[in-house]
């Protein structure tokens, strides 16, 4: 899919449209995607995802991985993260979303954007959006969950928002033991810094993710970054081989 510009600048265009002519701007976003050849955004957003292999990324993924999902927004990292959770519930396995931004309808919006009933998947698919939301709390809530659910954690900065819970590098630590430990497949969708700048490179890369505080990244042992519809994704075995789509 061509797009005439980036989505942040598509939305950054619908923003000024709604201001400037006083319309809500989900009907600013619906012109913006007209005037790119879609009948409306969520669609535009749909066939952004669909250009991202997640079938071939979740075939790449095995109990114990920690992998970090990284994308400007608008750039379709929670479409994504939710692929990947829907391919894991095709396999027969459960998958649970952890998010402090969005409710229960924002993401069931998001399946449809997809093209996916999530009701066909019966009681595999999880939502949490307590604001207890935390490694510790991800942890109780996961401790009987069987081997091979995946899930996502929306997103890796929220967990460093509250002074009252451990550091982000002890939190990731944890859940990366825990992961290992039960057999689970931990999805982190993260934050690019502002300062990315697609015009120096087609996709960000770990040098670009926001981290407020430190954190060894070396704890993601799988990495998949998007922009303009591109996919770069690593191992961290094979960071000098990375795999790009399209």
């Amino acid at each position: 899919m061509k797009l005439s510009a980036p989505v942040y600048h598509l939305k950054r265009r619908a923003r000024i449209l709604s201001r400037n002519e006083k319309i809500p701007l989900h009907e600013a976003l619906n012109r913006i995607a007209l005037q790119e050849g879609y009948s409306g955004w969520s669609l535009l957003a749909a066939k952004l995802s669909a250009a991202i292999p997640a079938a071939t990324i979740f075939a790449r993924l095995t109990p114990g991985d920690l992998v970090l999902v990284g994308a400007r927004p608008g750039q379709g990292k929670t479409l994504m993260s939710l692929e990947l959770a829907v391919e894991a519930m095709k396999s027969g396995h459960r998958g649970v979303f952890f998010t402090l931004e969005y409710t229960e309808k924002d993401i069931f919006d998001r399946f449809r954007a997809l093209g996916v009933d999530a009701g066909q998947f019966g009681d595999l698919f999880e939502f949490d959006c307590s604001n207890a939301i935390s490694a510790d709390y991800i942890m109780e809530r996961l401790a009987s969950t069987p081997q091979g659910t995946l899930v996502v954690v929306d997103y890796l900065q929220l967990l460093d928002q509250k002074r009252e819970n451990p550091a982000l590098a002890t939190q990731v630590g944890a859940l990366k033991s825990f992961a290992s430990d039960r057999g689970l497949i931990i999805v982190f969708i993260s934050q690019i810094d502002r300062s990315y700048d697609p015009a120096k490179k087609p996709c960000p890369d770990e040098r670009d993710i926001r981290l407020p505080n430190p954190l060894d990244l070396s704890l993601f042992n799988k990495r998949c970054f998007l922009n303009g519809g591109e996919v770069l994704f690593q191992t961290s075995s094979q960071l000098r081989q990375q795999v790009r789509w399209p």
